[in-house]
C-alpha cells in the first residue's frame, strides 16, 4: 500500500474509533435532558400555554391562554 491509502484509512479508523468511544462513555447529568421540562422547581403558577400561529399572506399571531 501507498502511503496515501495508509493515511487516508488511518483517519476513517481515528474517526470511526471517537463515534463508538462518544456512544459508549457515560453523560453527566443534565436537569434539562433527565426531566420533562429542566424547570429548576415545579411551577407554582397555573398552567398557561402560549400559541403561535401565523400563515402565508396573513399576520402571525400570538395567543396566550391562562388555565
Amino acid at each position: 500500500m501507498d502511503w496515501q491509502r495508509i493515511a487516508a484509512l488511518s483517519v476513517v479508523a481515528v474517526t470511526a474509533g471517537l463515534f463508538i468511544w462518544s456512544n459508549m462513555r457515560r453523560r453527566k447529568f443534565s436537569f434539562q435532558r433527565h426531566t420533562h421540562c429542566g424547570c429548576a422547581a415545579p411551577s407554582s403558577g397555573g398552567g398557561g400555554s402560549i400559541l403561535f400561529t401565523a400563515r402565508k399572506g396573513e399576520r402571525s399571531r400570538i395567543i396566550m391562554k391562562a388555565n
